[in-house]
């Protein structure tokens, strides 16, 4: 058996990787190559167990999650992954935000424009950090917002990113408004259960991925912008529907169709026409996990 500890995930899948594993896997995904098992949800939301079965390789992993939003780190997971030579354990805290800022890649590769070049990030969390590697391994990013409740932790994760990435421009604050006024790309990473911001308040031309709402009581995006954008693609439609706030409450109110829901595996050989407001929902689904498993046991 081998064990990996959240280091030696970050040391084997660097992010580019990440994004090209999760990418191949929504691709598979969409050939119908996975049996997913709906997301099995405990003490509304405080323990998920999820599940994948890769058909062509007879390949699967369980990760199971335990998420407190008043602790550091607020994710605890450990995956299993069996089915083909050696069974892995990794430790999972790494792993999910590393398939979380991997699957944004593959969104924001799709949907943003090929020189987008200003990012905001709203929420300062441990997710927030793959969120900024994820679209700086697909864009040429210069300039980063970091906007949060606390201007202290928006601080402190703007100097770590700086550190890491020396030639781009890291800013913080916390207005929410004024950091999206003219980005090319957001990212919203938070555990709100309203949404952070109208749609009056964007750009007419930006692409907003939204990761952080993954219960049907929490809201990141208003209803207009998923009324109104010219592209909603989401994970899994089937997960979204079950599990996302926002995608829930705008589909129950009349303010977006069931049909106009795109799936990330379908849009990647079927690309939209990128134009206007673009959004990226994900509650993150089995083969993602699968992929940064699969790119550890190779």
């Amino acid at each position: 058996m081998k064990v990996l500890s959240d280091q030696d995930v970050r040391r084997l899948v660097p992010m580019s990787t990440a994004v090209a594993a999760v990418r191949d896997a929504f691709r598979e995904l969409a050939a119908g190559n996975f049996v997913l098992p709906p997301r099995q949800i405990f003490g509304d939301g405080a323990v998920l167990v999820m599940s994948a079965y890769h058909i062509p390789s007879g390949t699967a992993v369980v990760k199971k999650i335990g998420i407190a939003l008043d602790q550091l780190p607020a994710i605890r997971a450990t995956v299993i992954w069996t089915g083909a030579g050696e069974q892995l354990v990794a430790e999972g805290h790494s792993f999910t935000t590393l398939r979380t800022g991997a699957v944004v890649g593959v969104a924001t590769d799709l949907l943003a424009p090929a020189d987008a070049n200003r990012l905001t990030v709203i929420g300062t969390g441990a997710q927030a950090p793959d969120q900024v590697r994820a679209v700086l391994a697909v864009r040429p990013i210069a300039d980063v917002t970091i906007t949060g409740r606390s201007a202290d932790r928006a601080a402190a994760l703007a100097q770590q990113l700086a550190a890491e990435f020396p030639e781009v421009k890291f800013t913080a604050g916390t207005n929410i408004d004024e950091s999206i006024a003219d980005p090319h790309i957001i990212c919203c990473a938070t555990s709100s259960t309203t949404p952070l911001f109208t749609a009056d308040a964007l750009p007419e031309n930006v692409h907003v991925n939204a990761i952080g709402a993954f219960r049907p009581t929490m809201r990141e995006l208003p209803r207009d912008l998923l009324a109104t954008a010219t592209t909603v693609l989401v994970d899994q439609r089937e997960a979204a529907l079950e599990e996302s706030g926002e995608i829930i409450d705008a589909v129950t109110s009349g303010a977006l169709a069931e049909a106009d829901l795109i799936e990330l595996g379908t849009a990647l050989d079927n690309p939209p026409t990128p134009q206007g407001r673009t959004v990226f929902k994900s509650v993150g689904i089995g083969c993602q996990d699968w992929a940064i498993a699969a790119a550890l046991s190779g």
